[in-house]
């Protein structure tokens, strides 16, 4: 391009330049990805107007900032419906966008709202009426407002999730690089909830459990002996078989789709031993197809 084309097009430089838009709704935990991202080197900004987001891309580019994280939300709800074209242009000029959405469930946005005593952005003054109710319906409008970009974005569900979990999983999900679609397998404990960003979910309590020997009963599934005693059972072998063969079959078509990433939900009673240990298995035997992320929610973080 030549000299003259990129004055025109200011942003027609910027092919190396990566956006990451963080959204989601209010109390998900949109402040922690914002400081996760800034500690991995982005230049974050927070609540940004979506017109305003071509200009700020172009000035810090003139500056020499290659890495933009920038939280979007109901805040400024009036703006919201700009926001799509705008992703649709810069990608067409080269910017690389990846828009992550923060998620969590409406009792649980509830909690977090009690206990911080913070008011919604969405909620108005309350007089003699519930408190509850408007703050469940605030919730509902801002999910409504919200439903386009959701669809857009990769979803994360925070419902479940500690903070230093949150910010290790934002930080793999904007380090992946696959050029296509990330698979994501995912271990969760269903007595806690299945995950709002689960794709695809398989049920695995039908499979022996290692609770219920003592001596791997404190164990997890990243441990050896539970690790042993699980490969020596044929039912769980069948059980890795069987879904790796299922979504090796549909992985094309899913990449097809244009995803960027998949998630694959595996579920016991607790989280621990049996979900664990088929998540690494199989992350394993897909780790030289894809980009692959592993996670386990029901286990502490690596220090």
């Amino acid at each position: 391009m030549s000299q003259d084309e990129d004055e025109l097009n200011p942003l027609a430089a910027t092919a190396q330049r990566e956006v990451v838009l963080v959204t989601g709704t209010a109390g998900s935990g949109k402040s922690v990805a914002l400081h996760a991202l800034e500690d991995a080197g982005f230049f974050c900004v927070d609540n940004l107007p979506p017109e305003l987001l071509r200009d700020f891309i172009r000035v810090e580019t003139e500056h020499g900032v290659r890495r933009m994280a920038i939280a979007v939300d109901v805040r400024t709800a009036g703006s919201l419906p700009h926001l799509g074209p705008v992703l649709d242009q810069l990608r067409a000029e080269g910017v690389v966008v990846r828009s992550l959405f923060l998620d969590a469930t409406t009792t649980q946005l509830v909690t977090r709202f009690s206990e911080t005593r913070r008011p919604h952005p969405l909620s108005k003054p309350v007089i003699d009426g519930d408190a509850h109710r408007a703050l469940f319906e605030a919730i509902e409008l801002e999910r409504t407002l919200l439903a386009e970009l959701r669809e857009r974005s990769t979803v994360l569900d925070t419902s479940k999730l500690r903070p230093a979990q949150l910010r290790s999983w934002v930080r793999d999900l904007v380090g992946a690089e696959g050029s296509r679609l990330t698979l994501v397998f995912e271990s969760f404990a269903f007595k806690r909830g299945v995950p709002l960003d689960a794709d695809l979910v398989y049920d695995v309590r039908v499979l022996p459990n290692p609770f219920y020997i003592r001596e791997l009963r404190v164990q997890t599934g990243l441990d050896a002996p539970v690790a042993d005693y699980l490969q020596a059972q044929p039912e769980v072998g069948q059980m890795v078989d069987m879904i790796d063969g299922f979504v090796r079959h549909w992985l094309p078509s899913f990449e097809h789709d244009q995803r960027s990433y998949l998630t694959v939900a595996i579920g016991c009673t607790g989280g621990q031993h049996r979900s664990v240990y088929i998540v690494e298995q199989l992350a394993r035997r897909f780790a030289g197809r894809v980009a692959t992320l592993r996670r386990h929610r029901e286990l502490a973080p690596a220090a």
